[in-house]
């Protein structure tokens, strides 16, 4: 594969992901399934015979090892890689921590998927899917995109919740659209761009 290349993949199945708790911001390493879940994208990528030039990921141990396990999988462990809790997976404020069952007992099914699933509804203490994006696409903007538009091939490895404010953008997704779009763990998603930083095409690795 060639030019302007970018390739997003969601950090493994991490233990709170098990324990069905919300995450946020709340630094949480990964099960054994999601180091083979990163394992496995490493190789998916290798097949594709993708060669990186820099990577970007959170300031999360579950995201930055993520994309450790990808690299190393690939034998690309010495690429540059920058870190950044602009990437970091939205602050989910007094539900971090919690049980989901738990929390839809507590405030009700209708309000705790209003907080899930709306685009500009924060859970309290927390950030809403809006918010999200209002960090992430600007470091995307200034940081990540000049590199894919001088021709680096680019892994960011990060969060499903900012990893979608990307999606919104590269897919061209309304703020309705974006909230049915799921991003599976470990799965790669590799986009090329055009001239204008449009996507020019799509090849999702589930398969």
């Amino acid at each position: 594969m060639s030019e302007r290349l970018l390739v997003l993949v969601r950090h493994g199945e991490s233990e709170w992901n098990l324990k069905n708790l919300f995450t946020g911001w709340r630094d949480i390493d990964l099960t054994e399934a999601g180091v083979e879940e990163a394992r496995a994208a490493g190789r998916k990528l290798r097949a594709q015979g993708i060669r990186f030039d820099a990577a970007f990921t959170s300031a999360l141990v579950r995201a930055q090892r993520s994309l450790d396990i990808v690299l190393e999988e690939m034998g690309e462990e010495n690429i540059p890689v920058f870190k950044d809790q602009a990437l970091n997976e939205r602050d989910y404020g007094d539900l971090s921590g919690l049980n989901k069952d738990d929390a839809r007992r507590k405030w009700g099914e209708q309000q705790v998927q209003l907080w899930r699933r709306s685009y500009d509804v924060a859970p309290p203490g927390g950030e809403s899917l809006r918010d999200t994006a209002a960090r992430v696409l600007p470091y995307y903007i200034q940081e990540i995109l000049p590199r894919v538009m001088r021709r680096e091939n680019i892994l960011v490895v990060a969060h499903g919740n900012s990893l979608r404010a990307l999606v919104m953008v590269l897919e061209k997704l309304s703020t309705k659209d974006i909230l049915r779009r799921e991003l599976a763990t470990g799965v790669p998603l590799i986009f090329c761009l055009n001239t204008d930083a449009t996507v020019a095409s799509k090849l999702d690795l589930a398969a």
